[in-house]
Parts: structure tokens; sequence; C-alpha cells
């Protein structure tokens, strides 16, 4: 493919996650939270070379959007984001016990409280297609448990987690929606790249209950963290290309085919906690010298097949920046950084429609 019809891709489509203005902030001793109108402001205003971000992904937690929000509120939600020029994504169900969720592996009330909260979200996400705004995009769940909890008894956790899931893929299915378990190391049951695997296969329906690769997420799971003997790399790996090409090649190969969702990020290596959000891979700056990863080269490992022929499968692409300190994510320079890498991803691993 020549240059120019590269620069001409526009598929997938570039979004920017609202949540990093929740996560992780709002909490005793943490950084407030950036109210929603001030992510998308900075959102809009982001533009590279005329190409600007086509929409946003949202976290259904007050004081963004609430689980329970009216549907006079939303018709003015869907109105606000299209005069931004955007279209909404995928969606976070706040699935965890302090948001009126449960563990997926929990007692009864817990694990109906995970599905209700399911339930909501694609109760929302359905009707954000029907007034126009969605045209894809999935719901992101996880376990909403410790890794800590999990291990006292793996096998059973896991089969209730899966059975978890599959009650609500039962909703998501009845909302014409697809359930993304995304994979961070501080999930019970999904935080090694052969836990998400195994539970993942344990559900069994890939085409409603599948995988949201974040890069910086991912990244540690080659490190096997929280997991040591699923570490794929050697102990005494140095970040040598030859040992982490050969590692992503086969994380992307077990994984790729459950992935519905795929968020770009960057990270050094390192895991990090804000608030009251537990340790998981750290969200560096795009432009971050500590960064481990080329953004634009490996996104290509889960928006391209093993035969290199990107898979036309995600129909738009998310950068999440996870816990940034505010003064960071309150520069414009910081979002032009992240749209112009974004666009990179589309040039090499995009197509057009």
């Amino acid at each position: 493919m020549s240059t120019t019809q590269q620069k001409n891709n526009n598929f997938p489509k570039l979004h920017n996650a609202m949540w990093p203005g929740l996560v992780g902030k709002g909490s005793p001793g943490a950084e407030p939270c950036i109210d929603l109108d001030t992510m998308l402001d900075l959102t809009a205003k982001a533009e590279v070379n005329g190409v600007k971000f086509d929409g946003v992904d949202l976290f259904l937690f007050d004081p963004h959007v609430s689980i329970d929000i009216k549907e006079s509120d939303l018709k003015k939600l869907a109105s606000k984001i299209k005069k931004k020029g955007f279209s909404v994504g995928s969606l976070v169900a706040p699935v965890w016990p302090p948001t009126g969720g449960g563990s997926a592996m929990g007692s009864q009330e817990d694990r109906a409280n995970f599905v209700t909260q399911v339930k909501k979200a694609c109760r929302i996400a359905s009707k954000l297609r029907e007034l126009g705004v969605r045209p894809h995009g999935v719901v992101r769940i996880d376990s909403a448990a410790s890794v800590t909890d999990w291990e006292k008894d793996p096998r059973g956790n896991t089969k209730k987690i899966a059975q978890t899931f599959k009650e609500a893929a039962k909703v998501a299915k009845d909302h014409g929606e697809q359930l993304a378990a995304e994979g961070e190391i501080c999930w019970g049951g999904m935080h090694s790249w052969k836990n998400m695997l195994n539970l993942l296969e344990e559900v069994g329906q890939p085409k409603v209950v599948g995988f949201q690769a974040d890069m910086a997420h991912t990244l540690l799971y080659l490190l096997g963290y929280n997991e040591p003997k699923h570490r794929i790399v050697p102990a005494n790996f140095k970040w040598e290309p030859e040992a982490f090409h050969t590692a992503m090649k086969k994380m992307t190969a077990a994984l790729r085919p459950w992935t519905l969702d795929f968020h770009v990020a960057q990270n050094d290596g390192s895991v990090f906690g804000s608030g009251s959000h537990d340790k998981t891979g750290r969200h560096c700056q795009v432009t971050d010298p500590n960064g481990k990863l080329n953004v634009a080269r490996d996104s290509g490992y889960w928006l391209r097949n093993d035969a290199g022929k990107v898979t036309k499968k995600v129909k738009h692409i998310c950068w999440d920046g996870c816990m940034f300190p505010n003064d960071v994510m309150m520069k414009q320079e910081t979002w032009n950084n992240i749209l112009a890498s974004m666009i990179q991803v589309r040039d090499n691993h995009g197509w057009r429609e």
C-alpha cells in the first residue's frame, strides 16, 4: 500500500476515552475528577494536520453518565456529543461492588447485581444506537474480583465468573450488544494471558463475550505480573527486541481471535495505582521516553492476523490514558500528541470504506 493510500484510511475510527477523568480520581487523597464537558472539549480541540478525533468512549458512572440515566437526559447527552462532531463507541459498565455491582465470583446476590449493572449498561448502549450516535462498540466488563480472592479456588472461581458472564451474555444478546472483558492484572481470573484465555473458553461465546485488549495492560501479561508461571519472556528479560516480538506473537495469537475492542496506550513496563484503583499496567504519555512500546508498530499485533493481514474486526480504536495526572490531562499538547499517534496506527493498520 502506498503512503497516499495509507493516509486515506478512514477506519478504524479514532476515539478518546472519557474515563481518565474519573478512574483513580475523586476518592480521599486522590486528585479531583475532571467533568465530562471538559473531557469532551479537550478531545474536540485536538487536531493534527486537519484530522480530528471521530468519537468518544464513555464510562457509565457519576459524575459523567449515571448508570440510571433517564431517557430524556440520555437524548440530551447524545445531542451534546453529536454537536461536538463525535459518535459514541464502547461503554464501561460499572460492575464493581462500590458502584452497585458485585463480584462475578461472589454470592448469588453479588452475581445478580453484576448482571443487573450489565443490563442497565446494555439499555443505554442500545438506546444510543437508536438515537443514531453509536454505530459500533461494545460494553466493557471485568470480573470485579481481586486476584487474592480468586487464588483461593482458581478453578472453581473461574467457573463462577464464566457462569456470571454467560448470564450477562443473555442480557447482551437481548439488546443486540457484545461484552468485552478487559485484561488487567488486577482482576481475578483475568490477570494473565492464559487465565484470560481459559475464562473466555469457559464462557465459550466468542461472538458475544470477547476480549478488550489494552496495549498498556497486555504488556504486563508478557512479564507475568501476579501470575509468574504464565510469564512469556525470559526471566532475565531486558527488553531485547527478539524476545519481545516472540512473546507478543505468542500472546496475540492466543487472544486476538477473541478481541472485540482495542485500546491504544503506552507503558513503561511498570505498574501503577491511584486513589481506589489497584495497581495495574501503567498508562504513560505516548511520547514518554521510557515507554516500552512502539505504538504505531505494536498495535499491528492486535489489528493484523498471523499472516499480517488487517482483520477489519475492530471498527474503532480508543486511546486510554487512565490515571494520568490532571495537569497532564489539561494540556492540549497531550491530546494532540495522542491524536498524532492514533493517526499513525490507522495509517499503518487501517483501511478505507
